[in-house]
């Protein structure tokens, strides 16, 4: 078979997605653990908008009236006036696979074209699987192209909106900011107590989704709390981790794992039950169709096409530890 038509490198290129139920998908989602639970996995927030200006995200908060009450009283019936909803920007990624005609030559007949194919897709898929791995935790406003990250989340500044809200918009009838952004800057060592530290801060409340279920660091910091866990012997390997074929351990109700992407110095206590992705419809590691580049000796390009925003519902519920050591 000459690949000398579209359709059939289209064809091709489909035959790959679906083989071995979809390994070639799992591409996404092998070198980050962050990506993998909440997109894969979709264990945190998974909103799929058909469209829209910004993505919506309604907010996760207590701001109405409530209050004890007695045989004959008057009870509140105000709506207290608050904000509802984030709204984020959308974000849009990339991949790209190209195949120069000389290269096809090289690889003339069937298998080597097939083959010749499928290494290039699937570099389109690890190079837009580190663009968006590598943003995960960007400081970027909402203006930037890159994600919405976890820094920019944890941004104590409180003038520099997030999602479309400053944290002095959201003040409760007690004074508190539910839309504050939570960051430490004290130069410390990582210890367990950091830790606890970390997820008290982030606290909700007791009970179910109420504190951070999900602490993520560098490797060289992880190293640090693994050595002082296996010391004391209080510790399981990851559950979530593990079971997603990464490195972690589980301790006190949180998984912890290392991020090559994280920033160094850096450790983040996440909720999962309040942060997530918002990824369009039409916009989840889209492969487009292979085309000729204009002007070229039939050299033929593909893209794959991811369009979305890290989001979250409730900003208080992570915090982010920096000067870690």
């Amino acid at each position: 078979m000459a690949l000398t038509y579209l359709t059939e490198m289209d064809a091709v290129t489909n035959d790959y997605f679906m083989l071995e139920d979809g390994k070639a998908v799992d591409i996404y989602f092998n070198t980050s653990f962050v990506l993998n639970y909440l997109m894969k996995q979709q264990k945190g927030i998974w909103e799929r908008p058909s469209g829209g200006q910004k993505i919506r995200i309604p907010l996760e908060y207590d701001g109405q009236e409530a209050g004890f009450y007695a045989r004959g009283d008057t009870v509140s019936s105000d709506d207290r006036e608050s904000v509802n909803a984030a709204y984020f920007q959308w974000k849009h990624a990339y991949g790209n696979a190209t195949i120069y005609r000389i290269d096809e030559l090289k690889n003339t007949g069937e298998y080597g074209e097939v083959q010749l194919i499928q290494q290039k897709v699937s570099g389109a898929q690890k190079s837009l699987t580190k663009t968006l791995a590598s943003s995960v935790y960007n400081d970027a406003a909402g203006g930037s192209n890159e994600l919405t990250g976890l820094m920019a989340c944890c941004n104590e500044t409180a003038g520099t909106a997030y999602g479309g809200i400053e944290e002095e918009d959201l003040v409760a009838a007690d004074g508190t900011k539910p839309w504050e952004g939570k960051r430490n800057t004290t130069t410390e060592g990582i210890t367990l107590n950091v830790i606890r530290a970390m997820a008290t801060a982030a606290k909700l409340r007791d009970g179910v989704n109420g504190k951070p279920n999900l602490i993520t660091t560098t490797e060289a910091l992880f190293n640090i709390v693994s050595d002082i866990l296996q010391v004391q012997q209080r510790f399981t390997e990851g559950k979530e981790t593990v079971k997603a074929g990464f490195t972690g351990l589980y301790f006190e109700g949180k998984d912890i794992f290392p991020d090559d992407y994280c920033p160094s110095g850096y450790a983040f206590a996440l909720n999962t039950a309040h942060v997530g992705f918002a990824v369009h419809r039409d916009g989840y590691y889209k492969p487009a169709k292979w085309k000729v580049i204009p002007d070229s000796p039939e050299d033929r390009t593909m893209k794959i096409y991811w369009d979305g925003n890290l989001v979250v519902n409730n900003r208080k519920a992570h915090q982010a530890h920096s000067t870690l050591s």
